[in-house]
Formats: C-alpha cells, structure tokens, sequence
C-alpha cells in the first residue's frame, strides 16, 4: 500500500517530427553473465517469442520534487553509525518526514528531470523487455513538469530509431477522481504523445477505480469507519441542488468477504417515503456502493439508509459535523459527525473520461487479492493472486523486489522482520543469511510464470527515497526512526542498478526472467565465410551476414543540476563515437570485424579509443569480464592485438586496421587468437571511451558499448561442409 509522503511523474509535448523506422537492435539475442556469474537465458532456455506478453513496471518520477535537502542516504548513515535506528534526534538524519535515500543510483542522487538519466532509462528498460512504465501518483501529485520532460525525451528516442517504453498510470487506490481528472486535462484530453500511451483493449490504460468517476464526492475526507451491527441502521440526510440518478457510501467490510448490506433511499429524513432499495451482496472492501435511481430525482432534501448487515460491514464518515446541509443518524436517530456521500448526477462531466479509457481497479492490498474481474494489483506477497478480466482470464500479476510487510500486515520496509530483498519460504534470514541473488523476487517470478498471465506488473524501477517517519507513525512495526517504502540495500525493490552493493544483479535478474516470460528471438545466423581486404574501401562487408546493430543516440552529453543545489552538477561528456553498425565475416585463415558508427569516427587513438573485445571460449570464468583478448586500433594501418593473462592485457602482435569516415576494420589470424580452421562461437562487444576497467557499471554510463552494458553480441558459425 503507498502511504509515503511524496510520489512521482514525468512530462509530455506535442512532437512536430514523426518517429523514424525502428532499428531494431534485437538485445533479447544478446548475452550477458552478471557479476555473481548468472548466465542470462538465450533461446534454448527461454524458447520461442511468445505474442501477447508484456512487463510493465513501476516508474517513480517524484525525485526533488518534495524537497531536497542532503541527500541523506541512510546505507551511508548506518556506515556511519550503526546504532542510528535507535537516535530518531541524531543529526545524522534528515528532518522528519524528509525524503532519504536509500542508497546511491548508478546515476548518482539525480532528479526525475535529469534527460540523460530518463533516455538512459529508456534504453535499459527496452534491452531489459519492458513495455510500459506506470507511474506512480498515488498520492495525488502528477508531476507534469517531470512527465513531459519524459515523453520528450523518449520521442527523441523514437526520432533515432530507438524503442521505448510505453506509459501509464496508477492513481490513488481510494478516490481517484482529481487525479484522473488533471491527467486527462493535461495529456489524454488534448491527444499528447499519443504515440506512447499504454493501451489495453484499444484505449489507453489508467489503474483507477471507474465506479467512483460516476460520483461525486459530497462529503469529503470521510475516513473514520462506524461499523453497521445487525438489527440497526446507519443514516444521513443531504441537499442536492441538481438532479440524481444515484447515492451511496464507501463501504469498509475489514477486509473480510462475503460482506453485504441494504441501501435505501427516502425523501426528506428518516420517516420519508422510500423512492428506491436494493441489497448489495459480495461488497469488496472500501469500495464505492451507489444505489441506482429508476428515473432522475429533482433538486431537494433526501436520506440514504443502510440496513440489514451481513457480515462485517460499515460506512465511512467524519467525526465532526462537516456538512452544513445535512446530518448522521442512527436507528433513525441523530449521531455525532457526518458520513460520507457518493452522488451520480445524469450530466457528471466525468462520462467523457470513462469514455477515454480502459480501466482497471488497483488493489491496494498485498494479501487479499482481487474482488472481482477487471482489477490490478501492483504489489502483493508471495503467492500472488491471479488478476483476471472480464472473460476470466488471467490479465495480471505482480511480481516485487520486496514487499514492505511485517507479520503478514502491511508494514515498514525498516522493520527487519519485513520482507526484504532475501526473503524467501517465508522467511527474512539474518544478516549473515542475506545476499543479492534476489530470491524474493526470484519465488515471485517462478509464481507469475506458473500462473502465465497476459501482464506482470513488475515493482519497481527507481523509487529511490522514502520519507522518516516517528514511532507514531500508524504503520506495523514501526520504530524510533521508520522508513515506509524504502531503507536499505535488502530492504528495498528498486532494479535500477547502484553505486556500490549489488550493482546491476537485479537489472540483469530483471532481464533474464523478463525472457523467460516472453521468449526470445532466434539467433542471428552467420552467412557463409569471405575473405576481407583491409584497404578501406568496405564494399566486400556490403554482402556480410548477420547485421549487429546498437543503438544511436546514446552518446548524449549530460549537464543537469543534482540533487542538492549546493552540490556540482552532474556532467558527462565522455560520449563521442556513437556506434551504429557491426559486422563479423570469417574465413580458413581470419576472423575480420566491422564497425561503423553514426558520424566520422572522430578522437585521436588512445587506451580508451574503438576497442574491440573478444571472448573466445564462451566462459565468463577466464579473461576480464569474461574477455579474452582485446583489439586496441591505430591510425597508422595497424592495431594491436592484447589478451588477458595474469591480471592485465599484455600486447601479442599487431594486426592490419584502417579507418576511413565513419567506418572502421580490422582482420586478426585465427592462429593468433588460437582458433582452428573450424565452427566458431564467440561473444564480442566494441567500446569507445567506456573505462569499464575503473567501474563496470561505467559500461552504462560513459561513451559508448555496442551491445549496451554489460551485454555482448554472440557469432556463430559452423565448419563449412567438405565437398565430395
């Protein structure tokens, strides 16, 4: 459940360029071994592409935008001092309800307008095998600024050929109706980035309840609960200026089911004459209960009764007396405060947006599952449920890093009995037990793949931060000092990679099970061997198979403010020569490679300059990062060639290399790479201006890898056959 006190969204602008023709850079073909030595599943594991599946997962865009003091990283607290959970007045930490880190994104502390961050993200999503993003607005922010900056940037994405996710939203679980409203004001009403909305059913999708976008809220902020016992009844009396087509309550049934009552409405007070009754059945807990009218009642005084409980059921109200124009009563009689009213109206402006979408009703809950078809959830407890359509197919399931739960109550993520990034069979383990495998996630993606549903809702993406709370605060397990959403490196479900810690582990799991579930393409096949001359000219690659590709556009500086004003800004300017175009063509004697990037390949040559690296033996145990050898190139016809032996890259021979405009070879003797005149199978990846050896995760941030990250192209090709 969100009850943090801040939450995020991103931006949008009409575009006057139309998207360029995908080029398709295939990354489900490509393979990776992360840094704890998992294997991402290729074709022969995951299987064949599988039409009709898609992930979407949790985006939060609320960074900087609920304050931006610090930034106070609670993993560099604890460092600190250990003992901190315990000092809610220690001036390690932030003021209450502050946002805090819980650690540092690989991206540093950035904001959710950060345009380098977001096109970053647009590509690791993509590769990944993410469809959507959702964001998160569940606590009635919707950061327009932020999410027009995003859609900005992914159709400048989508004008270089790229692929993005698509976008959507989830709104608040209770009364969604202003929220919706703003959005479909701001972006869906006027027909923004059109091109990028999530669609269900042929119309966008919005994770809100539709039953209370019929309604008007009469009496607002009715959220103290009087339950309704057998034998009695719970009244209130109101004044309506327009007509009605309907009236009712929202209903709390304590999370029990099977829960129903009666509504009745009278003219006038208790004792009028009942213009229409109706018993509602199965009621789901804290939804909206609207008796319908059988003709449009005139402006006037009414009262709305509820009678004849079964099960646990009651009506939310107010303790106070909020509403001028009307009164609570009970047995007939009038009670303290008021209670809470839904009023249809025939012209509710609202039909128009009901019109706009499909939509789906978010469970909050991360235990009870759906009540009905047609609903969502975003986060829930290992078993999760199967959220079916109106057909009675499985449309849904969710699947989290972590679930901010203590003792199977909706808890906080700071209560060590939480179920954090290693629980699993029910169980937190110690410290001494905990690691970044990631098995919480890991039993929940084996449950979305048993119950194969059309959608995973996957959480999440780059929540990042999380508000103090005191030990007052109404959640389980709370302490001196608590965290809601978000604390620590275990006790936290973001995928997006950190400084640090796990690194991308729960990017790279991401990726592999995001595979599992939709399959994958083939791999590319390699055309028959030809001979390369290393003159220059490049006409002999034209006939070269397969193509690799990589996307372009990546190379995009960086210079955006950071989290705190006082800090320097973030910058980068190691992007240069924007790969686009890759090529491998064999024969007896040689391996020759091809690149070609998006302008002239520019820079004078230096350890960082086009490299190309090979891995030769398909292990990630032997070589860096599983290489083995590695081509630096020279402008002076030549280039050397290094392998990996004894801890660093020591030079072996060197080897033809020319480069002319935007366009690079190179041929290397299968003798000197130790290769026979036989089948092939090699993973390669070129670089420019990366210096993954001072961080890997620099593969994601700095100039530029062709494939992305930590990814690598795969070539095979098979002995030719002898003729007879």
């Amino acid at each position: 459940m969100r009850r943090s006190r801040f939450v995020t969204l991103p931006l949008l602008l009409l575009s006057a360029h139309a998207p360029a023709a995908v080029w398709d850079t295939r990354p489900d073909t490509w393979a990776a071994t992360d840094g704890l030595g998992r294997a991402l599943p290729g074709y022969r594991e995951a299987g064949p592409a599988k039409p009709g599946k898609q992930v979407a997962a949790f985006y939060f865009l609320w960074l900087g935008q609920h304050g931006r003091g610090g930034p106070y990283d609670v993993s560099r607290i604890l460092k600190q001092d250990p003992e901190a959970m315990t000092k809610p007045d220690s001036p390690l930490w932030g003021p209450m309800y502050a946002p805090h880190h819980w650690g540092e994104s690989l991206f540093g502390y950035y904001l959710s307008d950060d345009r380098y961050v977001i096109r970053k993200h647009a590509q690791m999503l993509s590769d990944a095998g993410v469809d959507a993003i959702v964001f998160d607005v569940t606590n009635g922010f919707t950061y327009e600024k932020n999410y027009k900056a995003l859609c900005e940037v992914f159709e400048q994405v989508r004008r270089d050929g790229g692929r993005t996710p698509q976008i959507a939203f989830l709104t608040p679980f209770w009364n969604p109706t202003a929220v919706v409203r703003e959005l479909y004001r701001d972006l869906y009403g006027p027909g923004l980035h059109k091109d990028l909305w999530y669609r269900q059913a042929g119309k966008p999708l919005i994770l809100a309840d539709p039953a209370l976008m019929r309604y008007e809220q009469r009496i607002g902020g009715a959220d103290a609960p009087e339950t309704l016992l057998p034998g009695h009844t719970l009244g209130q009396t109101f004044s309506t200026d327009t007509p009605i087509i309907g009236a009712g309550m929202t209903v709390p049934t304590y999370t029990r089911k099977g829960s129903g009552a009666a509504l009745t409405l009278r003219k006038d007070g208790p004792d009028g004459a009942a213009i229409a009754s109706r018993r509602f059945a199965n009621i789901a807990d804290n939804s909206a209960v609207v008796l319908p009218l059988p003709a449009p009642q005139p402006p006037g005084r009414y009262y709305l009764e509820m009678s004849d409980p079964v099960g646990e059921v009651g009506w939310y109200g107010r303790a106070d007396d909020a509403y001028a124009d009307g009164d609570a009563f009970a047995d007939g009689r009038p009670a303290p405060g008021d209670r809470g009213l839904w009023l249809d109206h025939p012209d509710n402006p609202d039909r128009a947006i009901l019109n706009a979408f499909t939509f789906r009703k978010p469970v909050a809950s991360y235990f009870t599952g759906p009540d009905g078809p047609d609903e969502w959830g975003w986060l829930e407890a290992t078993p999760q449920h199967a959220f079916r359509n109106s057909a009675g197919k499985v449309e849904e399931v969710t699947v989290g890093i972590a679930q901010n739960a203590v003792e199977g109550q909706l808890g906080v993520l700071s209560n060590p009995a939480s179920y954090g990034r290693s629980f699993h069979n029910g169980a937190e383990p110690p410290p001494s037990g905990r690691d970044f495998t990631g098995r919480n996630v890991q039993e929940q993606w084996k449950r979305a793949l048993a119950l194969d549903p059309r959608v995973v809702f996957f959480t999440g993406w780059n929540e990042w931060i999380a508000g103090r709370f005191p030990a007052s605060a109404p959640f389980h397990g709370a302490g001196p000092v608590s965290f809601v959403d978000e604390f620590n490196a275990e006790f936290s479900r973001d995928a997006e990679p950190m400084k640090g810690g796990h690194g991308d582990a729960y990017y790279m799991q991401l990726v592999a099970y995001v595979r599992r579930f939709k399959g994958v393409h083939a791999p590319p096949p390699s055309g028959p061997e030809a001979r390369i001359a290393v003159d220059g000219r490049f006409a002999d690659w034209a006939a070269v198979r397969p193509e690799y590709r990589d996307d372009v556009g990546d190379t995009a500086w960086r210079d955006h403010e950071a989290w705190n004003p006082a800090m320097p800004r973030y910058t980068n300017r190691t992007g240069r020569n924007d790969f686009e175009l890759l090529k491998v063509a064999r024969d007896s004697k040689a391996l020759s490679f091809y690149a070609r990037t998006r302008r002239a390949i520019s820079g004078k040559p230096d350890a960082l300059w086009m490299r190309l690296f090979l891995d030769t033996d398909e292990s990630a145990k032997t070589g860096w990062l599983g290489y083995d050898w590695t081509i630096r190139p020279g402008l002076g016809g030549t280039a050397e060639l290094l392998r990996w032996a004894k801890g660093r890259w020591r030079t072996v021979a060197n080897v033809p290399c020319r480069v002319a405009g935007a366009e690079m070879e190179l041929s290397i003797p299968r003798a000197a790479l130790g290769l026979k005149a036989g089948p092939i199978r090699l993973g390669f990846q070129w670089q420019d201006n990366v210096d993954a050896g001072a961080d890997v995760l620099n593969l994601y941030r700095n100039g530029d890898a062709a494939p992305n990250g930590r990814f690598q192209y795969r070539y095979a090709a098979d002995a030719p056959k002898r003729r007879r």
